[in-house]
């Protein structure tokens, strides 16, 4: 069993910056990507940005040079620093990840957190 918790949402207005958070906690051996992804109503889930081992980084086109994903998935931590926040970024950010846990044994995993709400005024 793993569980995501996310937090840092909340409401900024158009230019302003807001920083996300999420850990990781449960019998995980070893986790291999730690990802943001938002869900704006009305449009399907969208990565926004990931984290893979040896730091290696994928951005959306929408958020490149706006947006820096950091941490450490080996500890079971990714966090999201958004600058320049604009209307369309607002939706609800969920946190994934995948790797191994131990249940009986080693087994994959792929985990989403609940989420946390992003607004941005116009």
């Amino acid at each position: 069993q793993v569980q995501l918790v996310e937090s840092g949402g909340g409401s900024v207005r158009s230019g302003g910056s807001l920083r996300l958070s999420c850990r990781s906690s449960g019998s995980i051996i070893s986790t291999e990507t730690m990802s943001w992804h938002r869900q704006i109503p009305g449009k399907e889930r969208e990565l926004v940005a990931s984290l893979a081992t040896r730091g290696h980084t994928i951005y959306s086109d929408s958020v490149k040079g706006r947006f820096t994903v950091s941490g450490d998935i080996d500890k079971g931590t990714i966090d999201l620093q958004m600058y320049d926040l604009k209307a369309d970024d607002t939706g609800r950010y969920y946190c994934n990840a995948d790797g191994q846990y131990y249940h009986n044994g080693p087994r994959k995993f792929n985990a989403w957190g609940l989420g946390t709400q992003v607004t941005v005024a116009a």
